[in-house]
């Protein structure tokens, strides 16, 4: 069974299918991005061989998919079991979809999972540049935590 979150704006997010797995890895941001977010194909890759913590959607608005979107859920940070963390782990908006809504939607999204699952923060890494993705999410409320994780900025959101 597909499991399918909507809104009343006509946005939802999709469980990958082999119905819209095209759409999924057709997704591309804008060329000057590509240095922070891997690819869709790389993510359902790794979904692949994490099941039960991927949580990978397509982001759909109507009829037109516009954004993937891959959640972690309550993941060994620290690979010893010391800290379980959920967060966002990938966001790729179409080039000609950006600025419209859907990112803040997909966080959203992914932020409203983690609710449902009893979590309490929601952590996200990003990649520092001038066309990264910082702003983006310290516009939404994420604080840095001083943390790196290979090389990326670490941010979390506190959720109420």
């Amino acid at each position: 069974m597909t499991t399918t979150t909507a809104t009343a704006a006509g946005l939802r997010l999709e469980e990958i299918t082999p119905g819209n797995l095209e759409a999924a890895i057709g997704i591309r941001v804008r060329p000057d991005q590509e240095f922070a977010v891997e690819p869709v194909v790389k993510s359902l890759a790794e979904a692949y061989v994490h099941p039960g913590t991927a949580w990978p959607r397509l982001i759909v608005d109507e009829d037109r998919p516009v954004g993937f979107v891959m959640a972690f859920l309550d993941i060994d940070w620290n690979l010893d079991g010391s800290v379980i963390r959920s967060g966002l782990w990938r966001l790729n908006i179409a080039a000609d979809e950006q600025g419209r809504g859907y990112g803040r939607f997909a966080v959203e999204s992914v932020a409203a999972e983690i609710r449902r699952r009893g979590g309490k923060e929601l952590y996200v890494t990003w990649h520092e540049g001038q066309s990264g993705p910082a702003d983006f999410y310290l516009g939404l409320g994420f604080r840095t935590n001083g943390e790196l994780s290979e090389g990326e900025t670490v941010g979390v959101l506190e959720l109420a």
